[in-house]
């Protein structure tokens, strides 16, 4: 069973639909006992870091999800769900992030170009995370991304993939069972269901 973590954001219906759609069985939730028996779990998100991370401290799952993570549970942030998996970002400076992974988030930095970053970009594979992420697709297949906001890890080796949008752009993350897309798998087509099922399959 995958849990997708409901905590007031995120578009949960479709990620709950893709999941399925590549043989999940899929639970949205904000029960820490659901998290714990849960063979893997999934960290929507939209909207400003700041909000996400107060509603998330709101459900009282913030330990249950460090502590799974610790445990080597397979777990997968999704837009802003992958930001908040770091120390803190530029957009909502008074907040700390879940301190998973190290690094900020920073406001995308694209001179002449319009913020957010919406819209359909490619991606390019970084290491052997990245070849896991995008196992079975194209060389750099196209996703969809809505955001202003990029992930700059302290250790550049967690990178997956990056974009090009005035600037390199980190768009997915992994370290060992720690995954983490910028994009939308759920609103990606086929692209975005292939990486859900490489999530699925990722680690047994």
């Amino acid at each position: 069973m995958i849990a997708v973590i409901d905590y007031g954001v995120g578009n949960l219906f479709s990620v709950e639909k893709a999941l399925a759609a590549v043989g999940a069985e899929v639970r949205v939730t904000n029960d820490a006992e659901t998290l714990r028996q849960a063979e893997r779990i999934v960290l929507p998100g939209v909207g400003a870091f700041g909000d996400c991370m107060k509603n998330l401290e709101a459900t009282g799952l913030i330990p249950v999800i460090r502590q799974e993570v610790a445990a080597g549970k397979p777990l997968l942030g999704i837009c802003v769900g992958l930001q908040i998996l770091f120390e803190g970002s530029e957009e909502s400076p008074e907040a700390a992030g879940l301190g998973i992974l190290r690094g900020k988030v920073r406001r995308i930095r694209a001179k002449g170009l319009k913020i957010p970053h919406m819209g359909w970009n490619s991606l390019c594979v970084r290491g052997k995370g990245g070849e896991e992420f995008l196992r079975g697709l194209s060389e750099e297949p196209y996703v969809y991304f809505v955001h202003s906001y990029h992930a700059v890890p302290e250790d550049q080796n967690v990178i997956a993939a990056v974009t090009e949008y005035g600037e390199t752009l980190t768009a997915a993350v992994r370290k060992d069972n720690v995954w983490a897309a910028q994009f939308h798998p759920e609103k990606s087509g086929d692209v975005g269901l292939r990486i859900l099922k490489n999530f699925m399959e990722g680690i047994q």
